[in-house]
């Protein structure tokens, strides 16, 4: 599964050959979390508020770039959050 990007401490990362809606995966330490692209909220996991926050805050800016992804299957590393 491709890195798409990193940012404080969390990976942020795409299968490309899954089902379902759209989504993205997000590892912080031992905290996992899968986010629906559409709507951005968390659908599975156990991550911390703060990075739940921090995830959907850098999904918002890229969020048609993940849309993008998904749909085309052609990866591609986007800049972290600032």
């Amino acid at each position: 599964m491709p890195v798409i990007t990193r940012f404080y401490g969390i990976l942020i990362k795409m299968y490309f050959r899954e089902h379902g809606v759209a989504h993205f995966h997000a590892i912080y330490g031992e905290y996992n979390g899968v986010f629906e692209i559409e709507t951005l909220e968390m659908i599975e996991g156990d991550l911390p508020r703060r990075a739940r926050k921090l995830i959907r805050e850098w999904a918002l800016q890229y969020q048609k770039e993940l849309l993008t992804m998904w749909q085309t299957q052609d990866f591609r590393k986007l800049p972290g959050l600032d």
